[in-house]
């Protein structure tokens, strides 16, 4: 499945299947929020949230992927993410796009 963040493909003749999306709502446990508010404390990257953002991407994009192949999608153009803030440490990471088929 190609990926492709543009709006559209000049000189690609291609059909238009629909918008697709893919979301997940990540969290850490307790003891590593208590360990990142220490680190939140001396400054520095917070790896054990990097961490869980990259999961929770990964995860969104499979979802939106699932989705498109669904429809019979070759590929998924405009591809976006979006993130929020559910609860004080819980993030939820959403993807959509456009599935389309070359014709």
């Amino acid at each position: 499945m190609k990926i492709i963040t543009v709006e559209s493909l000049q000189g690609v003749n291609y059909e238009t299947l629909g918008i697709v999306s893919g979301s997940t709502i990540q969290s850490k446990n307790m003891f590593s929020d208590f360990g990142q508010a220490l680190k939140n404390i001396v400054g520095g990257e917070l790896k054990a949230y990097t961490q869980m953002m990259e999961k929770a991407r990964e995860q969104a994009t499979s979802r939106m992927i699932a989705q498109a192949e669904a429809m019979g999608a070759e590929a998924i153009i405009g591809v976006r993410y979006a993130t929020s803030a559910i609860m004080a440490q819980a993030a939820e990471v959403l993807v959509y796009g456009t599935a389309i088929r070359f014709v």
